[in-house]
Formats: structure tokens, C-alpha cells, sequence
């Protein structure tokens, strides 16, 4: 028995129209804050195919939890037409199959795409040839190569089923771990790399989307700072530079030359007197912007969408806590990964989500929104706090600003987060991301049988030990990070637009274009 178009449509129809969305707005994003000058045609096309790639992998998850779903109505029967196990072997191999497809793209984007494209435009010369180009980043791509093919070779070997007991010959050992490689040695290998990413990811959720879901809300609640009292401030402080500059050249004006420690004081007030400047340029026109005055009406939404965003901030991370807890005193321990056999505490999310498929499709839209809100407040968490190496600032994520490079390493981060978001997924929705609203029939009593419907339960949920406390730690960066945006004041109302490192001439013509 095929499956049915009906069942088709429902569950790939939808994950269709996201691809499609998903493509124009990572071209509409790369576009929006890539360089506008400093740009190359290979590199915005690389970063959006990434970028795309990289939200694909986490919508790819309600289209799977939906198909399982799907398969048996609410009497824990299943239904007609996944009756034959051989329908339901198909739809599982399709979704496992475009699983394999989407996480391969992604570890061959980041072992050797996008770190080619990344020094392909470091070579980026007059005097270079495309050849000259393409040999340069090939040679060192090859490091990131060697990396991958280690990690794959540790995944391919490293035992993932049952072999003989102690008792065996060790023949019969090296025998069942080839007979194992040579079977699902590509899977595991795979699935190594996986777990590599997304523990990476994991540190990028604790820091980069945990002070995103801070930021996003409170800053649309809190909005910018009004145009015309920055303006007068921004006034204020460029003339107080002026008198200063100005007060120590009267100091040292019975002098032929000023000291080195003056002469580097005048330089720095000269350099802040420019910025001032540059400011004030901005705010003036941004005080034009019909644009801007257009977005003034749009004011009210702003706050209700960021009380949203707020109240969702809130639902994570009671669920987070509350599963993090439950896992703390019902859990396996340590050594099984803190895994929890069954449920005690109450998971707000789990819960609406597993109610919500009852009703087709608000749990589909749902389980989308949560998704997209976790990637959303991850960008907005690496626009605001930037991408850095260690103490030292490589990039800032900022509107028609960003270099080429900075948006490819936007997208190599953005990729590992994902990775970990899906994970996070479980914790956060246990039991919907697991089963949805499925059900089986439950035999009970010794001489009669009888039947009793129930919701399906996990026997064994690994996420592992460090995900267990990487999540307590995100749960503490999340607070720290509300305590800080709180704080601080309302954000710039041209945030983003100048900076001390730009070049004048290339603001001026950010200006004029």
C-alpha cells in the first residue's frame, strides 16, 4: 500500500513553502547587513545557501515529529494506511534519509565550503588570478579537511553495539567490530560528527542565544532613544571635545610643538570630535528618514511583540528548569548520561504541544515558532555581542557594514547553534518531540486481557552529562543576561549605523547611497 497524498501533502507541503521562505530571507538577511561596498558576489552566494542550509536542518523537525504523529489515531490503533510496515519503513526512510542529506551538507560546509570560500576572499587581490585564488584556500582548507576526516575515522571505529563477552577470542572481538564498521560505520561516523557539533553549539547557545532571548524583549520594550535628545546630546559632547582641544592648545601656546603625552591627549580628543561629528550627521538624517518617522506608528507593536517574546522567554526557561530538576532528582545519575525514565514534573511547552496536535496543524505552526524564535534571539545575541576569538574581537554584525569574512563566520556559528537547538528541542518538549500526541494500547491483568489506552512514555532519554549541565549553565547566563539588558540604557537610535574603526569615506557613502 502506498502512502497516502493526503499524508504527503500535510507533512512535506508545509516543510515545501518553509524552504521557500527560508531561501528569501537569508538572502534578504546577508544582503541587509553585508558590506555594501566591500563585497563579492561568490561570497554573499556562498553565505546564502549556508544560511539556508543551516534553518532547513532545525525545520526539518516538526515535518519528522508530525509523519511519527501521524501514524495512529487517538485509540492508539494505526490508522489504515499505515497499516503495512512497509509504508511505515518508507515514510521513516524518507524523513531519515533527508536527515542524512541535510546534516551531511552541513558538516561538508563547514569542514571545507565555507573555510574555502572564507580564504578564497582572504586572497582577494589585484594582481591575484582565480587560479592563483582557488590554489591559496585550497591549501588552507586542507587543515579543516584532515580535521574532518579524524573525526570520522573515531566515529567509524569507535564501538557502537554489543560485541562478544570477555570470554571470546580476540579474533572473534576484531571480527564483530569490522563486521560493525562495515555496516553502519558511515552512520556512526556521521553521527560522531553530529555530536561534535552540537556540544560546540551548545557553548554557543550558552552564551550567544541565552543573552539573545535577554536582549530581543527588552529591547523592544524599552525602544530606542529619542532622536532629538541624542541629537542635542551628541551637540553638547562634540563641543565640549572643541573646547577642550582647545583649552590645551592655550596651555601649550607659548610652545613650538606640544608634548608627547599632549600631543597623543589633542589626538585622541580630535579623533572623538570627528565621531561626534559622524554622529551627528546620521541622527540628522536619520531625523528626516520618513522612514523613520513611518516606524514611530509602529511603536505599539513593537511592545506587544516584545511582551511576547518575553512571556515565550519565561516558558523556556521554567520548562528548561523544570526539566533539569526533574532530571536532578529522578535521573539515572552521571553515568547514564542523566537520563530520565519517566516524567514528574509538569512541562509547560510539552504540555500545550502535545494538546495542540489535536488540532491540525497549530502544533506544526507552534513547534515552527519555537524554532524560529530560538534562531532569531541566537542572531540577534551574535549581532549585539559580535564574534570573537578568545578576548580579541574578529568581526561586528551590523547593517550593510559586515565584512564578507564576518558573515561567513556568522554562518559557521550559526550552523553549530542549530545543531545544538535541536537538541535543546528535546529538553524543552520531551515528550511531544519524542511521540507527539501518539498513543498505544496497553495490555493489563493475568487471566483476562483488557485494554487501556495511554500516551507513550520513554524508557531510557540520553542527552548526555555535559548537555545536562551545559543546560544549567544557559539557564544561568539567561538570568545574568536579563540583569544586564535591564540595566543598561535604551540602545542608540542609530545603534549600528557608526563606529569609531569606520573609515570617513566609507561613511560617506553609506551616507549617500
Amino acid at each position: 500500500m502506498a502512502i497516502p497524498g493526503v499524508v504527503i501533502a500535510a507533512g512535506w507541503i508545509p516543510f515545501i513553502v518553509v524552504i521557500v521562505l527560508t531561501i528569501l530571507f537569508s538572502g534578504f538577511y546577508i544582503r541587509y547587513f553585508m558590506h555594501k561596498y566591500d563585497s563579492e558576489i561568490s561570497v554573499t552566494l556562498s553565505a546564502i545557501f549556508a544560511l539556508t542550509v543551516t534553518l532547513l536542518t532545525s525545520a526539518i523537525v516538526p515535518v519528522d515529529i508530525f509523519l511519527v504523529s501521524y501514524m495512529k489515531d487517538s485509540n492508539g490503533n494505526f490508522k489504515e494506511w499505515a497499516n503495512s510496515s512497509s509504508v511505515r519503513n518508507e515514510t521513516e526512510d524518507a524523513v531519515l534519509i533527508t536527515y542524512y542529506v541535510l546534516y551531511g551538507i552541513v558538516a561538508f560546509c563547514l569542514f571545507l565550503f565555507l573555510p574555502f570560500m572564507y580564504f578564497f576572499y582572504e586572497e582577494k587581490d589585484d594582481n591575484a588570478t582565480f587560479k592563483s585564488r582557488c590554489c591559496t584556500a585550497l591549501k588552507y582548507s586542507i587543515v579543516c579537511i584532515l580535521i574532518a576526516a579524524t573525526f570520522l575515522l573515531i566515529g567509524a571505529f569507535v564501538p557502537t553495539k554489543s560485541y562478544p563477552n570477555s570470554n571470546s577470542t580476540e579474533w572473534k572481538k576484531i571480527e564483530a567490530l569490522f563486521k560493525d564498521i562495515a555496516s553502519t560505520g558511515i552512520e556512526d561516523a556521521l553521527s560522531f560528527v553530529i555530536s561534535i557539533f552540537s556540544l560546540i553549539g551548545m557553548f554557543g547557545i550558552v552564551s550567544y542565544t541565552a543573552y539573545g532571548i535577554s536582549a530581543l524583549p527588552m529591547d523592544l520594550i524599552k525602544g530606542r532613544r529619542s532622536i532629538k535628545k541624542e541629537l542635542s546630546e551628541t551637540v553638547a559632547e562634540k563641543e565640549d571635545k572643541r573646547n577642550q582641544r582647545q583649552t590645551l592648545r592655550d596651555k601649550y601656546s607659548r610652545q613650538s610643538t606640544l608634548s608627547r603625552r599632549a600631543a597623543r591627549l589633542d589626538e585622541n580628543l580630535s579623533e572623538q570630535e570627528r565621531l561626534m561629528s559622524r554622529r551627528q550627521r546620521h541622527l540628522q538624517l536619520s531625523e528626516k528618514s520618513w522612514l523613520r518617522k513611518c516606524t514611530l506608528l509602529l511603536r505599539p507593536f513593537e511592545i506587544i511583540f516584545g511582551i511576547i517574546f518575553f512571556l515565550l522567554a519565561l516558558l523556556v526557561f521554567i520548562s528548561l528548569l523544570l526539566t533539569n530538576i526533574d532530571k536532578a532528582m529522578h535521573s539515572m545519575g552521571y553515568l547514564s548520561g542523566y537520563a530520565l525514565p519517566e516524567r514528574h514534573l509538569p512541562n509547560p511547552i510539552d504540555i500545550v504541544l502535545v494538546y495542540s496536535q489535536k488540532v491540525f496543524p497549530l502544533d506544526y505552526i507552534l513547534m515552527v515558532g519555537i524554532i524560529a524564535y530560538f534562531v532569531l534571539c541566537t542572531m540577534t545575541g551574535i549581532r549585539y555581542i559580535g564574534i570573537w576569538f578568545l578576548w580579541i574581537k574578529m568581526y561586528k554584525i551590523r547593517p550593510r557594514r559586515t565584512n564578507p569574512q564576518g558573515m561567513l563566520m556568522f554562518c559557521v556559528i550559526l550552523m553549530f547553534i542549530v545543531l545544538a537547538i535541536n537538541i535543546v528541542l528535546y529538553e524543552l518538549t520531551p515528550q511531544y518531540s519524542s511521540f507527539g500526541s501518539e498513543h498505544y494500547v496497553n495490555s493489563t491483568g493475568n487471566s483476562t486481557v483488557s485494554l487501556e489506552v495511554k500516551q507513550c512514555t520513554t524508557e531510557m532519554w540520553v542527552f548526555g552529562a555535559a548537555y545536562y549541565w551545559l543546560t544549567w549553565l544557559f539557564l544561568g547566563t539567561l538570568l545574568i543576561g536579563f540583569l544586564v539588558v535591564a540595566i543598561k540604557r535604551r540602545r542608540s537610535a542609530i545603534s549600528g549605523e557608526v563606529e569609531e574603526d569606520d573609515f570617513e569615506e566609507s561613511d560617506d557613502e553609506l551616507i549617500q547611497g
